[in-house]
């Protein structure tokens, strides 16, 4: 959302314009505001956000209302072979973009044959441990804490990097040309992640579970395998809130990188269009 001007002869005129993507189309929407800027423009602002904002969370809650209605009609069985369908999917791609040589066909036997491909056994494991993860965090909804998100860095990491499971990093990282926040701050900013995510729940489910992931990345708390817990967290989220979760394709990391680079507000646009986009059928 950006203050435009115009010119009329030899006066000028203000508008607030605000744009969006709509069916691969960007729509822009403006608001006349007059011959000077209100005094009030934040609040001005405000309200013509929300204009949009409940157009979002009116998609947002129709995908939550049919995906629940297809979950309910699914027997027991077929739920258990769809989530293990999804934990092959969601394995494969958040291990792909950390670099992992598994490909999809090779995370199928893995999860559900026990057939271990001729790839480096680190790969294998962290395939392995990932899905058990995965499926076992969904089966049982717990409270948010550290001690739950430091217990899914252990059990995925125990075999593969046993120095660095479960423990924040008590040392600087930098990843590209970002310096992630001080080892010291870490254990602060996490109790704030976890206050921040208790404390909005009048935030769609959909845009907290985004928010969580940009702020976890950013703090960077682990020496490796933030991506891989981050994206966990915004799934557990989104689960536990009746919603289907989002998948992050391997083939799509470049935006998801440039996303990432962006500030919270570019990034949960950007989470939310990826999120439309998967889900578009089940918006009325």
């Amino acid at each position: 959302m950006k203050i435009t001007a115009r010119k009329k002869g030899n006066k000028k005129y203000f508008y607030l314009k605000h744009s969006f993507r709509k069916g691969g189309k960007i729509i822009t929407k403006e608001k006349y505001l007059g011959a000077e800027i209100p005094t009030d423009i934040e609040e001005v602002k405000l309200k013509f956000g929300e204009e949009f904002q409940k157009n979002i969370n009116k998609k947002l809650e129709s995908i939550k209302k049919h995906f629940q209605a297809e979950w309910k009609r699914l027997p027991e069985s077929v739920k258990e072979k769809e989530l293990e369908e999804i934990s092959i999917a969601f394995t494969y791609n958040t291990n792909a973009i950390e670099g992992s040589t598994i490909t999809l066909e090779e995370a199928r036997e893995i999860i559900h044959d026990n057939i271990s491909p001729n790839k480096p056994l680190r790969d294998v494991k962290e395939a392995e441990a990932h899905s058990k993860v995965f499926l076992r965090m969904l089966e049982k909804e717990e409270k948010i804490t550290d001690a739950l998100i430091l217990q899914w860095h252990k059990d995925i990491f125990c075999d593969v990097k046993p120095d660095i499971a479960g423990k924040y990093r008590d040392y600087l990282v930098r990843v590209g040309s970002y310096l992630a926040p001080d080892w010291q701050e870490i254990k602060k900013m996490m109790n704030e992640l976890i206050e921040f995510i208790y404390d909005n729940q009048k935030i769609n489910s959909v845009e907290l579970s985004a928010r969580a992931h940009y702020n976890f990345e950013k703090i960077h708390p682990f020496g490796d395998g933030n991506g891989r817990i981050g994206r966990l967290l915004m799934n557990y989220i989104l689960w536990h809130r009746g919603y289907p979760m989002l998948i992050i394709e391997y083939k799509k990391r470049r935006s998801y990188y440039k996303a990432l680079q962006k500030d919270e507000d570019s990034f949960v646009k950007y989470f939310i269009r990826r999120y439309f986009a998967v889900h578009k059928k089940r918006i009325n």
